[in-house]
């Protein structure tokens, strides 16, 4: 098997990929993957070796992701517009061999230490060195002129793609998902009658660094042979005008994308007429904003639930009645048990999402401690979040994942952004939440304890964190404060931080 055989079967001028307004067909397609494969071998990466990311969404990184894991290499997708000490941690964690950059990401690259990344051979570029491309890289177009290369057959169990996340717990971690894991993820979501097909057309804005760009925009796109049309940044009034006159069928996209849309008094209410599929996840979707497409735009959307280390999808809507707040039941092939302390929660009950299944991921890289604290013997997914299920099968849920934030879908764990503004020289205490916004769902706010005598404003360290962490990790609200509400054992209590810096 290989994950890269998803673009096999299609007709070969059938339209695979739209990006910047190019059309790329499934036959051209699969030349180009064939060719970067042999380019990829060319430059010495091979079976096991890890190449890194840097890519916003285009047809570049299609090419390259299908090549690298044809050869049997292991694709790393990072967010291109991280801080360089953000990207040198990841990198020198996976111990990278090749690195892929586009534009939007050589300004992070030229600031990257490399001395503190000796495994990068490679750098890979798809600019020329006019528009900001490293003088030093190979260009990507090179590649692609090489001779093709067969694609290799690898083992079920055999890791495709390391993806970054927070898991239930802690820092970020590398999530290893094999090709046995991502198709098993595509076949459990064709299980829905309503699935994705051939004849659609996919609006494909979610990251393609984020799983659920990655598996099921992309991945789930390709394997059926859809057209997806690959968006870098989104705008509602471009997205709805795409939409509309690409006359799009599937559109998948996070809460902060539906919120954006609902509340866009100028869209036209035929603006989503074309759509048949409307869906949402990474975080949970505010039934207004559901009640609203609804209301305005005859839009339905179908809510589900899923994480990295599940390839991604778990649950899904399904049917012709939506039920506003579930996340719906399990899909085929996936098993869901809810868990608290007296055993299996019973109906109504709240209780811990446990997985199982083919989905599930082989565990963290190099991280056996972390990999155990979620991974039972017997092949459970303990996910930390909470939900209750009703007589029907479909879960709501109710929390998740202890002291984590989801900023428009991406997880936010406050102790890495504590950590970050802990270092600079005029924090004594530092203690991070999420708050309600309007826009990304929930915004990170930082409750600052300053050493004595310091002089240190907002803006300061809101620069600082940005320095150090993506934008979406870093604060937007600061507020500086005399203690921090600490239990018995002087451990930080952050569910109670915002209500006892509101009582001072």
């Amino acid at each position: 098997m290989n994950l890269a055989s998803i673009i096999d079967g299609h007709p070969d001028d059938a339209i695979a990929l739209i990006s910047r307004g190019r059309e790329t067909t499934y036959g051209e397609l699969r030349e180009q993957v064939d060719r970067t494969r042999g380019g990829f071998a060319s430059i010495g990466l091979a079976e096991g070796d890890r190449i890194a990311f840097m890519c916003g969404n285009g047809r570049p990184f299609v090419v390259a992701y299908l090549a690298a894991v044809g050869l049997g290499a292991v694709v790393v997708p990072l967010n291109p517009l991280s801080p360089a000490p953000e990207l040198e941690a990841e990198i020198a964690k996976v111990r990278a061999k090749v690195v892929l950059i586009e534009q939007l990401s050589s300004a992070s690259w030229a600031n990257v230490d490399r001395d503190k990344v000796p495994s990068v051979e490679t750098v890979v570029t798809t600019e020329s060195t006019d528009h900001g491309g490293p003088t030093d890289a190979v260009h990507l177009d090179e590649l692609l002129r090489s001779d093709p290369v067969d694609r290799v057959e690898v083992e079920a169990d055999q890791l495709a793609v390391l993806i970054f996340t927070s898991g239930t717990a802690g820092s970020p971690k590398a999530a290893k998902l094999t090709h046995h894991n991502l198709l098993s993820s595509m076949t459990q979501s064709l299980s829905n009658p309503d699935s994705i097909g051939a004849g659609d057309i996919v609006y494909g804005v979610l990251p393609l660094f984020h799983i659920f760009g990655l598996n099921i925009v992309l991945g789930l796109g390709l394997r059926v042979g859809a057209t997806i049309i690959l968006v870098q940044r989104f705008d509602p009034l471009t997205a709805a005008e795409t939409i509309r006159d690409r006359k799009v069928t599937i559109v998948p996209g996070a809460p902060s994308m539906w919120t954006a849309f609902a509340h866009f008094d100028e869209l036209a209410a035929d603006t989503f007429a074309t759509v048949r599929r409307a869906l949402s996840g990474a975080a949970r979707l505010p039934i207004p904003v559901a009640e609203r497409m609804k209301e305005r735009f005859g839009v339905e959307i179908l809510e589900g639930y899923g994480l990295t280390e599940a390839s991604p999808t778990v649950t899904t809507q399904v049917g012709e009645v939506v039920r506003f707040g579930s996340v719906g039941r399990a899909l085929d092939g996936v098993e869901v048990r809810l868990v608290n302390k007296d055993g299996d929660a019973l109906v109504g009950d709240v209780g811990e999402i446990w997985v199982r299944g083919d989905n599930v991921f082989a565990g963290y890289f190099e991280d056996p401690e972390a990999t155990a604290a979620v991974l039972t013997e017997d092949g459970w997914l303990q996910t930390g979040d909470m939900a209750i299920c009703d007589d029907d099968g479909y879960l709501y849920l109710v929390d998740r994942a202890k002291d984590l934030v989801i900023v428009s879908g991406f997880n936010v764990y406050p102790a890495e952004v504590e950590e970050v503004l802990a270092r600079h020289p005029d924090v004594a205490e530092v203690g991070v939440v999420g708050v309600p916004h309007p826009h990304t769902g929930e915004a990170v706010k930082a409750f600052v304890v300053a050493k004595e005598g310091a002089d240190v404003d907002e803006e300061t360290l809101i620069e600082f964190a940005c320095d150090h962490l993506a934008r979406y990790k870093c604060p937007n609200k600061i507020m500086f404060v005399s203690a921090l509400p600490r239990n018995a054992s002087g451990k930080l209590v952050r569910r109670n931080l915002a209500d006892a810096m509101a009582a001072q």
